[in-house]
């Protein structure tokens, strides 16, 4: 996500995300994941107001344990008590791990941030596989 921009355009959808959840009161989480680690962002709860410096130290890099994030969300997912619970994977696609779809997920959206000269279109698999709403960036 580091390249050509993506990591930015990941954030300001992010931050609109956010502010329509917080417009409809929604409940949220957020959870990064970049490198080997997986870090809970932020924890379930109402949506706030967000504004860019929160979103400023989100990183990227490294590769992506994308199982392990997926598999951490279906956990949080699992937890809620929200009537639609959705997942929203915002992703480049480089990552070569395909895990199941989180059976807690009453929805997915999967947002492709690849930029590659020889795009691999693992997001979109990764949207085929799990009937999710696929979205190019």
């Amino acid at each position: 996500m580091r390249s050509d921009g993506n990591l930015a355009r990941a954030k300001g959808l992010l931050l609109s995300l956010m502010e329509e959840a917080y417009q409809r009161r929604d409940h949220v989480a957020l959870l990064c994941f970049a490198g080997d680690v997986v870090k809970l962002r932020l924890p379930p709860r109402r949506a706030s107001a967000w504004n860019d410096d929160w979103v400023a130290p989100i990183a990227a890099g490294g590769g992506t344990p994308l199982a392990l994030g997926v598999q951490r969300a279906d956990q949080l997912l699992a937890h809620s008590a929200a009537r639609q619970r959705w997942l929203w994977l915002l992703t480049d696609g480089r990552s070569s791990e395909s895990p199941a779809r989180p059976e807690a997920a009453d929805f997915a959206c999967v947002v492709d941030f690849e930029a590659a000269r020889l795009p691999l279109h693992r997001a979109q698999q990764l949207a085929s596989r799990w009937q999710a709403r696929y979205l190019p960036a």
